[in-house]
């Protein structure tokens, strides 16, 4: 699927490479997948084909390193990844517990190749985590290449509470070791902070928050165009077609909208995973039984292009999360398009608001109160339009990629200076 951490990640990237940084991004598992130009190394560690072996074959725990780098190719990674499988982390509990072990864990021999090559190939100054579910590595990375290392947190919680036990709490606590021998972590909100303080026992001193960013430039056509048309009534969701992001409470809410707006309609774009195929039918069910399927719209999975599509054909967006939302990429892409959003009151979105961005948020899962906060926007579209704008406005000055990039290295800086007076 399209990963909202991978777009996030390869656009900040792309924003320290501007900011002179020697930049090298390291794909895991498989493959990054994102709507725009790629900036990730065309080599992948811990291949997800390899890793899955390692845990169900002894085996291949010993296997020559030709063999390991063949089932590391990234171009059979790719025709793996794109079919239609099911990754559900409720099946995945012991495979992720090895990960996190690291060095004592079945891929063993994925860490040493890891941390090998960035000894003798990238020769890193810093390294960044992209979360902590990959930190496995920290022990040996802080051994073998004395640099500081740092951990993006940014959904972590997520993939570890859809775990069952007793696998949670095993995780959660070789991960609350890893975190203590990490050098510091990125978050985009105090909210999305103090619940990863809580949950991994790290003081909130170790946290450093950086703004989320966006290559802006890629949504300023869909801006333009939006104040020169008139202004209708499709209601958009984009983000993972599944229960965690909110999918069926914003079917609720259009089922509940449909009979007062009879020119309303839905379009709903995003990833379905199979594990999530039987909830996405049940919601296309309840889209027929009420006689609405002919204003009903799904794209699956669309590429940039495709997306900046659907975003310019849409009047108004929500995404209603279930979790407690640590970025939201979805609700600064709709907003810089100029578009009025509907948000739950949770996670980054209050923090957002209070900030200065133009949106309205609903009671967190109250299809009543969804459904009337994004009615207020459609009975007003000129108080709608106004929302839009500062949103618009907000993004473009706090949020964009040279924001993001510029914050973040002023914390890699602050890392680099302490490591050398330690």
């Amino acid at each position: 699927m399209y990963c909202g951490s991978c777009i996030r990640d390869n656009v900040l990237a792309a924003g320290l490479t501007k900011l002179d940084w020697d930049v090298t991004l390291l794909p895991l598992y498989t493959p990054i997948r994102v709507d725009g130009d790629d900036h990730s190394i065309d080599q992948v560690f811990f291949g997800g084909i390899n890793v899955y072996l390692q845990q169900k074959i002894p085996l291949f725990r010993h296997i020559p390193a030709a063999l390991d780098r063949w089932l590391d190719r990234p171009g059979l990674l790719r025709r793996v990844a794109s079919r239609a499988v099911s990754v559900s982390p409720k099946e995945l509990g012991s495979m992720t517990l090895s990960m996190v072990r690291g060095e004592m864990g079945y891929q063993k021999k994925e860490v040493i190749r890891l941390v090998r090559w960035l000894r003798e190939t990238a020769k890193p100054d810093l390294v960044c985590l992209t979360n902590l579910l990959v930190g496995g590595s920290i022990p040996a990375l802080k051994r073998e290449l004395g640099v500081p290392v740092l951990v993006t947190l940014q959904g972590d919680d997520v993939f570890l509470d859809e775990l069952t036990e007793p696998w949670r709490s095993q995780v959660l606590e070789e991960m609350r070791i890893l975190a203590a021998q990490a050098d510091g972590f990125l978050t985009f909100s105090h909210c999305y902070r103090d619940h990863m303080s809580e949950l991994l026992g790290i003081p909130k001193d170790r946290f450093h928050l950086v703004p989320l960013g966006l290559d802006v430039s890629e949504f300023e056509e869909i801006a333009r165009g939006r104040r020169e048309r008139s202004v209708g009534q499709t209601m958009g969701y984009f983000a993972r077609l599944a229960p965690e992001k909110g999918f069926d409470l914003a079917v609720g809410a259009f089922l509940e909208l449909a009979p007062n707006f009879p020119d309303l309609r839905f379009h709903a774009g995003g990833w379905l995973s199979e594990k999530d195929r039987e909830f996405y039918q049940k919601q296309l069910a309840r889209i027929e039984t009420a006689g609405l399927t002919d204003r009903f719209l799904h794209i699956e999975a669309p590429d940039g292009e495709a997306k900046r599509a659907f975003l310019r054909d849409i009047d108004l967006f929500t995404v209603p999360a279930r979790f407690l939302e640590p970025k939201g990429i979805y609700a600064l892409e709709a907003m810089v398009c100029g578009l009025p959003v509907v948000l739950p009151d949770r996670g980054a979105f209050p923090e957002m608001l209070e900030a200065g961005a133009g949106l309205s948020l609903h009671r967190p899962e109250d299809v009543a109160d969804l459904a009337e906060k994004l009615a207020t926007l459609l009975s007003d579209p000129a108080a709608a339009s106004v929302q839009a704008e500062k949103a618009r406005h907000w993004v473009m000055q706090t949020n964009t990629q040279e924001a993001m990039a510029q914050a973040t290295s002023e914390v890699f800086q602050k890392l680099l200076h302490e490591s050398v007076g330690k």
